[in-house]
C-alpha cells in the first residue's frame, strides 16, 4: 500500500470537509472492496475519511410501511436486527447470505451501494423495491442512482446517509453464490408490493450490473407460481462472461433463481 493519510471526522460536516481539503480524498466504510484494492495498489487515495462511526449514519427505523437503514450499519446489524426480521424478513435474509462473518460485521450496505459492485446483493432488492436513497445533497430513487458497473449517481464528495426501503406483502431472495468470496454469480429479488405489483431485481449476471426483469413480472403479476416462467428464456447475450461462468450459464441461473425466489415468498 502507498503512504495515505487517514482521519476519523466527528460529524458528517467535518467528513465532507476533510474529504474537499484533500487531494485525492476517498471515504471508507466498511473497506471490504477499497482496502484490498490499495494493497494491490490499484488505488492511492491521499486521504482516507472514515464514516463508519459517524452518528448520522447509523439506526434502524421501522415505521408502518418503511424500513429506513443508516448508510453506516453493518450488514450483520441488518441481518440480525428484530425490527427487520418482523416486518421485512427478506432483507434481513439477503443480509445473512453476504461473503463471511468477518464481511458482515465490517461490511455496509451504504459501502455496498455506493461501491455497486455488479454482484453485490443489496442492489437487487434496492431497485426491486425502488427504494429512496437519501444522500448530503438530495433525494434519489433507486432507478437514478444506478448507472452502470461500479457506478453510480453520487457526486464527488457526496456521501450516502440513508435508504429507505417500502415493506412489500411478500418477497424473498435467492441467490447462486461464488462459493470462494460469496459473491452472487446470479441473484434474484422476487416482491409483492402492497398495491398487488410484482417486482424482479437481478445482480450478479447482467453485463451493465443490478436491472429489473419486466419479462419475470409481466408473467408473475398474471401467475405468481414458479412455473409461470418456465416458458421464458432469458438471453445471454445480456449475460456477464468470466471463468467462474459462461454467459449461458449465468441466463440459465437467473431463471433458476427466480423461480427458487418465487418458490420462498409464496410460501412466507
Amino acid at each position: 500500500m502507498y503512504e495515505t493519510n487517514y482521519h476519523r471526522p466527528r460529524d458528517l460536516d467535518e467528513a465532507k470537509s476533510l474529504f474537499a481539503a484533500a487531494a485525492e480524498g476517498r471515504y471508507l466504510s466498511g473497506g471490504m472492496t477499497l482496502l484490498p484494492t490499495m494493497k494491490q495498489r490499484l488505488a492511492a487515495p491521499s486521504d482516507l475519511v472514515d464514516l463508519a462511526r459517524l452518528v448520522e449514519l447509523k439506526g434502524i427505523v421501522v415505521t408502518a410501511d418503511t424500513v429506513t437503514i443508516g448508510a453506516a450499519v453493518t450488514h450483520a446489524e441488518v441481518a440480525t436486527s428484530a425490527e427487520i426480521r418482523a416486518v421485512f424478513p427478506a432483507l434481513a435474509a439477503l443480509a445473512g447470505q453476504i461473503g463471511d462473518p468477518h464481511v458482515r460485521h465490517r461490511g455496509t450496505i451504504g459501502g455496498s451501494l455506493a461501491n455497486d459492485d455488479p454482484a453485490a446483493d443489496y442492489p437487487a432488492a434496492v431497485l426491486a423495491l425502488d427504494a429512496t436513497i437519501v444522500t448530503t445533497q438530495r433525494t434519489l430513487e433507486a432507478a437514478d442512482f444506478f448507472q452502470g458497473l461500479f457506478t453510480t449517481a453520487l457526486e464527488d464528495g457526496e456521501i450516502l446517509v440513508s435508504v429507505a426501503f417500502p415493506i412489500p406483502a411478500k418477497a424473498a431472495y435467492a441467490k447462486f453464490p461464488n462459493p470462494a468470496s460469496r459473491y452472487a454469480m446470479a441473484g434474484v429479488f422476487v416482491a409483492i408490493l402492497e398495491d398487488g405489483s410484482v417486482r424482479v431485481g437481478v445482480t450478479g449476471a447482467g453485463q451493465d450490473g443490478v436491472y429489473r426483469d419486466a419479462t419475470f413480472e409481466v408473467a408473475l403479476t398474471a401467475d405468481f407460481q414458479p412455473s409461470a416462467l418456465d416458458a421464458i428464456v432469458v438471453d445471454p447475450a445480456n449475460m456477464l462472461a468470466d471463468l467462474h461462468g459462461s454467459a449461458e450459464y449465468r441466463a440459465n441461473l437467473v431463471k433458476v433463481m427466480a423461480k427458487r425466489a418465487v418458490a420462498a415468498a409464496g410460501s412466507s
